[in-house]
């Protein structure tokens, strides 16, 4: 096979990966309702709090950044250079997935399971620098965006600099995509972590 054939059937497969909305699939499967209709509408980890069942929010978690993890990894055992690529299709599946009508979560933690694949120490300064925000200030929002910030800076400082442009462009698509939630910070209308008030669609990691 080509590899050009090769490295789009990668591709391909990292954005369908990246695409499965298991935070929707698993509030379905235990019969928490559809996670479009609740809280902020958003398909990610924050927003499966909001249903009352924290093992489902962790295992969201969970799956969401493994899907990146897999994605990264799998594409290495066919060819290491497809690495950075196929992380950036996971996550692009799983902010923009089609069969969502391309409205899918905020990628952060799906970005920590790409982190984490490519580069373990960049992927664990995320996740401390993730966890620190958010328990210091009690907004997923800011843990989100501060530690997709951080990890263009933390791959730099590891000697990782094949690794910035990938991580600075994902870090920048994290922010866009948290662009209600900075307006709602700014009017002091963002809810922070565990509360239950509904919001508009669109404000979680």
């Amino acid at each position: 096979m080509e590899p050009w054939m090769v490295a789009a059937l990668v591709m391909v497969g990292a954005y369908l990966l990246g695409a499965v909305p298991f935070g929707i699939l698993l509030t379905r499967m235990t019969g928490a309702g559809d996670l479009r209709t609740i809280g902020s509408g958003n398909i990610g980890a924050t927003n499966v709090l909001r249903t009352g069942r924290k093992g489902l929010a962790a295992a969201t978690l969970l799956l969401d950044a493994g899907k990146g993890a897999v994605a990264v990894l799998a594409a290495g055992a066919i060819d290491p250079a497809l690495m950075p690529a196929a992380g950036a299709a996971a996550f692009f599946g799983h902010c923009y997935p089609a069969w969502l009508r391309f409205r899918g979560g905020k990628g952060v933690a799906t970005l920590l399971g790409i982190a984490l694949a490519l580069h373990w120490p960049t992927g664990m300064i995320f996740a401390g620098v993730w966890i620190a925000a958010m328990a210091v200030t009690r907004y997923s929002s800011v843990g989100g965006i501060a530690a997709a910030a951080v990890t263009p800076v933390a791959a730099a400082f590891f000697g990782q600099f094949d690794l910035v442009p990938l991580f600075l462009a994902l870090a920048l698509m994290v922010s866009w995509k948290h662009r209600s939630n900075v307006e709602r910070l700014l009017d002091g209308t963002e809810p922070r972590i565990g509360r239950s008030k509904p919001e508009l669609p669109g404000g979680d990691s």
